[in-house]
C-alpha cells in the first residue's frame, strides 16, 4: 500500500456521509481547518491559496495524464481488433477465390460469404426470438427479500433485497455488483451460437441503459439509479456467451439501491464496504477505521457512540464513588 492510499478507507467513510458529494466533504475538510488549525489565519491570504492550488493541481495532472494513459489503450485495443478483422475477412476471400467454381471477383466471393452468414444468425437470433430461455436463469441464487430484523430500527429494511456478495443484486436475467466507484453488470445468454459485437444492442446514456439483442425486446431499458460517466463506461463479450458492462460512477460517494429505477430495491445498509480490506491496514488505522464505522452505525439507528459509552461509563463510576452527589438534573455532552 502506497503513502498517498493508507488513508483511502477512513476518507471513503468519511466522504459516504456527505450526501452533497465532493462540495460537502470539501467544505467539511476546509471547516475544520479553520476550527482546529491556523492555516487561514497563520499566513497570507495568497500563500494558502497558491498552497491549495499548487495541490490540486498536481493531482488534476496526475488525473488527467491516467485518463489519457486509458484513452490510448482503449484506442490500442480497438485497433487492433479492427486490423484481425481485416486479416480475417482477407483469409476468408482468399479462400474463397482459391476454390470457386466460376468466374467471380473476389469482392463479389466475400459478398457472398456475408449476405449467407448474415441470413444464417438471423434466422437463428429469428429463432431465439420465440424462445423464452434466451437469457438465462444466472447461475447464483436470486437475491432474497429480508423477511425480520432483529433490531427495531431496521425495521424499514424489510421487504427489500439482502445485497448480494458483490454489494449488488442478483436478479433472473443479469447480476450487478459495485464498488463505490464502478457498478459492473453480467448478463449470461443462452443462445446455439456464438454472439459477436454486431448482435448486440447497447447504449450507455448519462443516466440510461439499454441492452438486448437485435431483433428482440431489449433486457434493460430504463433509467439508471444514478448518473454514469459514460466516456469511461465500457462492455465486452465474455466466451461469446456473456455480455459484461462496467458503469463508471459520477458520485463516487453513495452506493446503488438498484441497477435502473424499475428494479427492485436492495437494503444499502447491509452492504459491506470491502471488509477484506481492513486485513490489509496496520494495526492503528485499522482500530480507528473499525472504530469509524461502528460509530456511523450507531448514529444512523439513534443509538449511543463509543465516545457517548465512555462517557456514560465514567458518570456510572462517579456516582458510585460520591452516592451523596445528586446528578439527576445533571446533562454531558
Amino acid at each position: 500500500m502506497s503513502v498517498e492510499e493508507q488513508y483511502d478507507n477512513i476518507l471513503l467513510a468519511m466522504a459516504e456521509k456527505h450526501r452533497g458529494g465532493v462540495p460537502d466533504f470539501l467544505h467539511t475538510l476546509a471547516s475544520f481547518l479553520r476550527r482546529k488549525t491556523d492555516f487561514f489565519t497563520g499566513a497570507k491570504q495568497s500563500e494558502w491559496e497558491k498552497m491549495v492550488l499548487d495541490v490540486f493541481r498536481k493531482e488534476a495532472k496526475v488525473a488527467m495524464a491516467d485518463h489519457d494513459e486509458k484513452m490510448r489503450a482503449r484506442e490500442a485495443a480497438k485497433k487492433l481488433k479492427e486490423e484481425k478483422e481485416r486479416a480475417e475477412r482477407t483469409a476468408r476471400q482468399k479462400e474463397m477465390s482459391e476454390n470457386k467454381i466460376c468466374d467471380i471477383t473476389d469482392e463479389e466471393a466475400a459478398a457472398i460469404i456475408k449476405e449467407q452468414e448474415d441470413k444464417k444468425r438471423q434466422a437463428l437470433l429469428d429463432g431465439a426470438a420465440g424462445d423464452a430461455t434466451v437469457v438465462s436463469a444466472v447461475d447464483e441464487d436470486i437475491s432474497k427479500p429480508i423477511e425480520k430484523v432483529d433490531d427495531e430500527s431496521e425495521k424499514s429494511e424489510v421487504g427489500k433485497l439482502q445485497p448480494n456478495a458483490g454489494n449488488g443484486c442478483t436478479l433472473d436475467k443479469y447480476i450487478w455488483t459495485q464498488t463505490l466507484q464502478e457498478v459492473e453488470l453480467k448478463i449470461p445468454f443462452n443462445v446455439t451460437f456464438a454472439l459477436r459485437a454486431r448482435d448486440m444492442v447497447v447504449s450507455i446514456g448519462k443516466k440510461s441503459l439499454k441492452v438486448g439483442l437485435k431483433g428482440q425486446e431489449p433486457i434493460i431499458d430504463g433509467e439508471l439509479c444514478a448518473e454514469v460517466k459514460q466516456d469511461e463506461s465500457v462492455w465486452v463479450l465474455q466466451d461469446s456467451k456473456t455480455l459484461l458492462i462496467t458503469l463508471e460512477k459520477v458520485n463516487k460517494m453513495n452506493w446503488w439501491s438498484r441497477l435502473v429505477t424499475s428494479d427492485p430495491e436492495i437494503s444499502t445498509r447491509k452492504i459491506n464496504p470491502e471488509p477484506s480490506k481492513l486485513s490489509d491496514l496496520d494495526g492503528e488505522t485499522r482500530s480507528m477505521v473499525e472504530k469509524m464505522m461502528f460509530d456511523q452505525r450507531q448514529k444512523e439507528m439513534g443509538l449511543p457512540t463509543s465516545d457517548d459509552r465512555k462517557k456514560q461509563d465514567i458518570l456510572e463510576k462517579f456516582k458510585q464513588q460520591h452516592p451523596e452527589m445528586d446528578f439527576s438534573k445533571c446533562k454531558f455532552n
